[in-house]
């Protein structure tokens, strides 16, 4: 069986340059994507953070009216109402909160998956030029 012949060395330098620039770009591809990824969740969790912060301001100003009719008709259902709707506003507030707080996490802007791919191209890229 005859053996193929080898490539001229001018071609393995194209082949090598062409193949770094792919991979290159596919790296530069998986960064933006993961960078995207972890801002929109970060985007997400400050906009709810806010929600929540407009949703516990109205639950305070209920509160207070709430706080102030009781005293001026002394244990009134209305006033007892407007205790139960600003519970129910501080309720939603705390939820949004953590709602947000879960979602606003920095962990997700490292682009972990692109250090993984880095380490693996470094791998294979040492195996073939140590062969």
């Amino acid at each position: 069986m005859a053996e193929p012949a080898p490539k001229p060395i001018p071609s393995l330098v194209g082949d090598a340059l062409r193949d770094t620039q792919d991979l290159v770009s596919k790296e530069i591809a998986l960064f933006r994507a993961e960078t995207s990824e972890g801002l929109h969740q970060l985007s997400t969790g400050l906009m709810l953070l806010i929600s929540a912060g407009v949703f516990a301001v109205t639950g305070l100003f209920v509160l207070i009216l709430a706080l102030v009719k009781a005293l001026a008709v002394l244990l009134n259902s209305e006033a007892l109402a407007a205790l139960i709707v600003a519970s129910l506003f501080a309720l939603i507030a705390i939820a949004l909160a953590l709602w947000g707080r879960s979602k606003a996490s920095l962990s997700g802007l490292e682009p972990t998956r692109t250090e993984r791919q880095l380490r693996q191209d470094a791998g294979i890229i040492t195996e073939r030029v140590s062969e």
